[in-house]
């Protein structure tokens, strides 16, 4: 019997660029000395000559821009977008030697003066209830039953021996307000589909600030 070994998950480069063009020209910079020598992306695209040169010529661009030269500001903006797409040219370079090598993956990104984007696994919400923005406000959130589902939401300030209903909602969310601070609230779900009507969730209680 084959077994193929799990492949790591894939590391993404991420480089959040500045908008200021100091911090943009800093940046630069410390990408290019990190990338400079690095034997993980021996031949990144442009060159770094090339992003070097862009960056002096950024910087005289800006000194001419704080001189207030006629015509500066917008020759500054122009070198300003052309170093920021040089280092997006560069990041792709970084993540293609990245997909190449996994398991070096997160160590090569930051070597090369950038970050390692984090996984945004997208969870699913639970059935839970939090306080709202003001006093005596609480937010219920549920799991979604799906495309064209409504929900109807159900409100217990007795431990749930008597139940008020809430008027539904046609997304997995709804907004109570008006509850008296320091009672505890219970709350309670059902999903209602083209199949009819689900089962009531277990409560969920939340003692209102």
């Amino acid at each position: 019997m084959t077994t193929t070994a799990k492949q790591p998950a894939r590391s993404i480069a991420a480089l959040l660029l500045p908008k200021s063009t100091p911090a943009l020209i800093a940046l630069a910079k410390t990408v290019v000395q990190r990338m400079t020598g690095n034997a993980g992306v021996p031949n990144p695209t442009p060159t770094l000559a090339v992003v070097n040169q862009a960056i002096t010529d950024l910087e005289t661009a800006e000194t001419a821009a704080l001189a207030r030269t006629k015509g500066a500001v917008a020759t500054r903006n122009e070198k300003h977008v052309q170093l920021a797409n040089m280092l997006h040219s560069l990041k792709a370079s970084v993540q293609t030697a990245a997909d190449a090598n996994r398991e070096a993956a997160p160590g090569l990104i930051e070597s090369c003066g950038m970050t390692v984007k984090k996984a945004n696994a997208r969870q699913k919400q639970a059935f839970a209830a939090k306080q709202g923005p003001v006093s005596g406000s609480v937010k219920v959130t549920s799991p979604s039953a799906g495309r064209r589902a409504s929900y109807e939401w159900g409100m217990s300030t007795n431990a749930g021996q008597t139940w008020t209903v809430l008027p539904s909602t046609l997304q997995a969310r709804t907004s109570v307000t008006g509850l008296t601070p320091g009672a505890t609230v219970s709350f309670r779900v059902r999903p209602v589909t083209k199949a009819g009507e689900g089962d009531w969730s277990q409560p969920t209680a939340i003692l209102v600030h």
